[in-house]
């Protein structure tokens, strides 16, 4: 039997009561006096009983670490409960190795490559001399249950990396992983039951804490990615604290399922992707471009306003280009390069297709002698790009080869920046709220990969804190995720199922202007050099489209969507008079279509709801006598009758 953490901590009290001291920093700040080699449960068992049957494992100066890690005299001490933000990545990782440990039991040859947690769940990458099927998911899962019963303890050892190789013969991917380790390099392994696996940790006290758990589904993953090496099996799977909280997870998905918008884009009628054409290139369908028309006109209206200027920049440049914007670099590996010939005599040029629409803004800036009073000059563009990404990332519209960007390039003096940054703030506000979007803010900083001096780095990262301090919105640090050439916001929505994905992006850039030469005359007449911000609200358009089909389940607003009103006869001699309705409410802006299918008018309205279209207006001898139509609304049923003009006034007066 296992003990548990609350008993450990009460007989390493009693039996330790000679020991000295030591004393340890509690997240308030306050001390705590333990005895010396005390561990996190020990800690936690101190300060109270119910927090040490709570402790997951803690944190020791800010480093996660398992309960039976020793606390050292003056360290920072933290108990993690299942209520801190990394608990889960805790569970789904030791149930990553129940799971592995299972699949030993059922098929002891089996070799295995990495099992970390992920967003929302587990996974292994294993292989095993066949091909795993769902009647080995379901003994898996049931074997996994045993091993949960027997409260197996997670127990860490050190090893020196030869004996690490001893430790894992037989298991050519570990070995592969301790090869490319230091010599010198001491190395962790965790054991429960039969399983031993190489890890940094840390794991729940036992099995036991693993109760709510599914294995999803199995997938084929190359070893490290590559698809020169060996293909082996993934099997997913979920784990949560309560059971309570993986049924809300699994209805989540099965929601999730319904809205996912590849199946509406179909539904609808909307796009498709057509591997003739080539993966992750969206071809839209006439009510698809229809939405995609609406939102850049929309958002146009919006950024004239607003000071903006629009401009087009094309498709392709030569290498040149993307030699000084660095990108040829930096970001070669996500860009299609080809090359064209010249003519006659000359050598063939390289060139690229754009994967940002950065240089044509800035082109368009160096075209001509600025002047301070020309700043801040809003440049705005709504341009497809071309990114080289992996097939297995690709992801209908959320993860696209080829879309477009509402971007912005703003070029701007050092004391325009916070205001400018503000600015983009209120338009995302307007953005977000228009469609009903919560939404937070993410401020990310240099990478490991990066152009530009340190000085200039803080600077900049600097500015993005405080328009965002004084606009009045949170955020949080993200260490090292910055563009090459700068820091940025990350703008992230939370849909109407809880899923949070990354939109907006507002970024400053001091080194494309140097490395292009931009300059500005200044009011004493002399050269400097402008700040360039970038931005795009939306992100990608396609992206945006995919998330806003998902969050309202394809149910559009009625100023977005492609069809606002399908006219719906009662009978065949209804449908003249239908077309001119339909002319009518054309020519007051109001998108309809006639349903003049020889069906019934139960049918017609089925259709027209299943469809999602905001408004079906039933035409019948009173109608047409009356000039008016009996509308419906998609959601709210019969909302009585309405004069064709008054209609229409009502549907314009939707848009926001």
């Amino acid at each position: 039997m296992t003990v548990g953490p609350r008993k450990r901590a009460s007989r390493f009290l009693k039996r330790e009561r000679t020991m000295s001291e030591i004393s340890v920093t509690l997240p308030d700040g306050s001390q705590l006096s333990v005895p010396e080699g005390a561990t996190i449960a020990v800690v936690a068992g101190t300060i109270g009983s119910r927090l040490a049957a709570a402790a997951i494992a803690g944190r020791i100066d800010g480093r996660l670490a398992d309960t039976g890690a020793l606390a050292p005299a003056g360290a920072r001490v933290e108990i993690v409960t299942e209520r801190d933000a990394d608990a889960l990545g805790i569970l789904r990782h030791s149930a990553a190795h129940v799971m592995a440990e299972a699949v030993k039991q059922l098929f002891p040859l089996a070799k295995f490559g990495i099992g970390p947690a992920v967003e929302d769940g587990f996974y292994y990458d294993i292989e095993i001399d066949r091909t795993f099927t769902p009647e080995d998911l379901g003994a898996i899962e049931e074997r996994m249950r045993s091993i949960v019963a027997e409260e197996q303890p997670f127990e860490r050892a050190e090893l020196d990396k030869l004996s690490a190789q001893d430790a894992f013969e037989g298991q050519p991917y570990k070995r592969e992983l301790i090869d490319e380790l230091p010599e010198d390099e001491v190395l962790s392994t965790y054991t429960q039951g039969i399983f031993t696996d190489l890890c940094r940790g840390p794991h729940v006290p036992h099995t036991g804490w693993i109760k709510a758990f599914k294995l999803m589904k199995i997938a084929g993953a190359y070893w490290r990615g590559d698809s020169a090496r060996p293909m082996l099996q993934r099997i997913y799977g979920t784990a949560w604290f309560s059971a309570g909280d993986l049924e809300a997870y699994l209805t989540r998905l099965e929601e999730a399922e319904k809205r996912d918008h590849r199946k509406l884009g179909r539904d609808l009628d909307l796009f498709h992707f057509d591997e003739l054409a080539g993966s992750g290139l969206v071809l839209y369908h006439p009510k698809g471009a229809r939405v995609f028309h609406e939102l850049v006109e929309w958002l146009s209206a919006d950024l004239y306003e607003r000071g903006y200027v629009e401009i087009r920049t094309p498709h392709i440049y030569k290498a040149d280009v993307w030699k000084t914007s660095g990108h040829w670099d930096f970001y070669r590996e996500n860009m299609y390069p080809f090359q064209i010939d010249e003519g006659e005599g000359k050598e063939p040029a390289d060139y690229a297709v754009k994967p940002m629409n950065c240089p044509g803004a800035v082109l368009v800036y160096a075209n001509d002698v600025r002047s301070y009073r020309d700043l801040p000059m809003r440049l705005f563009e709504f341009g497809t790009v071309y990114r080289h990404e992996k097939s297995g990332v690709v992801h209908g519209l959320m993860r696209a080869r080829g879309f477009t960007q509402d971007d912005a390039h703003i070029f701007c003096t050092g004391e325009q920046i916070v205001p400018e940054v503000k600015g983009m703030l209120d338009i995302v506000k307007f953005i977000m709220d228009t469609f009903g979007f919560e939404y937070m803010a993410e401020v990310s900083t240099k990478p490991e990969k990066a152009i530009g001096a340190d000085a200039d780095w803080e600077l900049a990262t600097g500015a993005l804190m405080k328009g965002l301090e004084e606009w009045g919105l949170p955020y949080q640090i993200n260490e090292g995720d910055g563009a090459f050439y700068g820091p940025k916001i990350d703008i992230k929505v939370k849909d109407a199922i809880g899923r949070v994905w990354q939109l907006s992006t507002i970024q400053v850039d001091f080194n494309f202007p140097a490395r292009f030469g931009l300059t500005y005359r200044t009011a004493e007449n002399t050269e400097a050099v402008p700040f360039m911000l970038h931005r795009a609200i939306f992100g990608s358009m396609e992206r945006f489209f995919g998330i806003l089909l998902e969050h309202t389940a394809g149910a559009l607003p009625s100023w977005l969507a492609p069809v606002q009103a399908v006219i719906i006869p009662i009978a065949d001699r209804h449908l003249e008079h239908c077309e001119s309705l339909r002319a009518r409410l054309i020519r007051e802006g109001v998108r309809a279509e006639i349903c003049s299918d020889n069906e019934p008018m139960r049918v017609k309205i089925a259709k027209a709801q299943q469809q999602k279209v905001p408004y079906m207006l039933v035409v019948g001898d009173k109608e047409a006598e009356a000039d008016t139509v009996s509308v419906r609304e998609r959601t709210a049923g019969d909302i009585g009758a309405m004069g064709v003009a008054e209609f229409a006034v009502k549907v314009r007066a939707e848009r926001p």
